[in-house]
């Protein structure tokens, strides 16, 4: 194989250089980690003979070829040599298009290692090889791959379904672009969910282990009558599907969601939701698991909701002056959740609402700022 002289970037912190032999340890335990094998294709019995042949034939013949450009992530420690700490790769696409690919070692997962790393090798593709496109894929899920070229300016394009190859089978695909000469800064704002604690009710983050009493929730006949979009039947995987695709309006910058939760047992209770965020404005929308009904939890949910919309964004608010929403004329407990949280009485909306019986008249409120 002929010998190809890899550049070696740097930022003065972290360094993008060729693989070595050096790094065969690291590449070992880096491919074992069990997530690594969840977000890649790498065989799930990659073992040191594999790592072997990835620094000594795999690397250097994509530079060889031209085909893709592979570099060994190094970051400096407390002044000593460098460690290992990932790999980013630029697949040479034609066209002048290239498609990037990165993994880190668990070690460095959290350090702002890849984000250096990733803005190093897109700096270097586009003026260096005169590249015009990069792309991104994933597999639906990995948020911290999505996460990261979000921070590095990429667009979110969407999903491509049975796009991907994983091990024999064919998986959904999210992708995004960014092009050159585009700001290595992110486009949209990124919501990040608060953990906000009352005295009778905790906001947090959605975690895998609500499934079961969110399903249940949702399936619940007063919960599957008002709200029409849900479908029915409501399946676990239906529930499941969209507890993965909950936090894309908030990659987006578009929608904030809590998990209502009890303050002892952090039992699930409900979701309370402000969507379609845009000019200072967004809609609230909630919804109750019947253990929660009759307390007064969801009205003290709304409020807590709305107060983080109207705080500044420099205080860590939302920054919104005015929130509202619309309820089924018909339907008076979320009426009163709406009324009890302060807001106003403006209109009736003539079949504007949903409900599993067809097409009912909303009355709309809204709640404004005070400041």
């Amino acid at each position: 194989m002929p010998l190809v002289s890899v550049p070696t970037l740097s930022d003065g912190l972290v360094t993008l250089r060729a693989h070595t032999e050096d790094d065969i340890d690291a590449i070992v335990e880096q491919w074992q980690d069990p997530v690594s094998r969840a977000w890649t294709a790498i065989p799930l019995r990659f073992a040191r003979d594999d790592a072997r042949r990835f620094v000594r034939e795999l690397m250097p013949g994509g530079w060889a070829s031209d085909q893709e450009w592979g570099f060994a992530v190094e970051r400096a420690c407390d002044g000593e040599r460098g460690r290992y700490a990932g790999s980013v790769v630029l697949r040479n696409r034609g066209e002048r298009r290239a498609e990037a690919a990165f993994a880190a070692h668990p070690w460095a997962r959290g350090t702002g290692t890849m984000e250096a790393a990733l803005r190093l090798a897109l700096d270097w593709v586009f003026s260096d090889r005169a590249i015009a496109t990069v792309g991104w894929s994933a597999y639906p899920g990995n948020w911290s791959s999505r996460r990261l070229v979000w921070k590095v300016g990429f667009s979110f394009d969407g999903l491509v379904r049975g796009w991907l190859d994983q091990r024999g089978e064919l998986r959904d695909a999210w992708v995004g672009t960014i092009r050159a000469g585009e700001p290595l800064v992110p486009r949209t704002r990124w919501l990040d969910v608060p953990r906000i604690e009352g005295e009778r009710v905790r906001l947090r983050l959605h975690r895998s282990d609500d499934l079961d009493r969110m399903h249940a929730g949702a399936t619940d006949p007063r919960t599957v009558h008002w709200l029409g979009r849900i479908p029915d039947p409501y399946t676990r995987e239906m529930a499941a599907d969209f507890l993965l695709h909950r936090s894309d309006g908030m990659a987006a910058g578009t929608d904030l969601h809590w998990m209502l939760a009890d303050p002892g047992s952090d039992q699930l209770l409900g979701t309370v939701s402000l969507m379609h965020i845009a000019e200072g404005m967004a809609e609230v929308g909630y919804w109750s698991h019947p253990d929660a009904r009759g307390r007064g939890l969801m009205t003290d949910a709304v409020a807590m909701a709305c107060r983080h919309a109207f705080i500044d964004t420099e205080d860590g608010g939302l920054g919104l002056h005015r929130v509202y929403a619309t309820a089924a004329v018909d339907n008076l407990a979320s009426r009163n959740v709406l009324a009890r949280a302060g807001f106003t009485q403006t209109g009736t909306e003539h079949r504007s609402v949903l409900v599993r019986d067809g097409m009912h008249d909303g009355t709309a409120y809204e709640l404004l700022a005070t400041r």
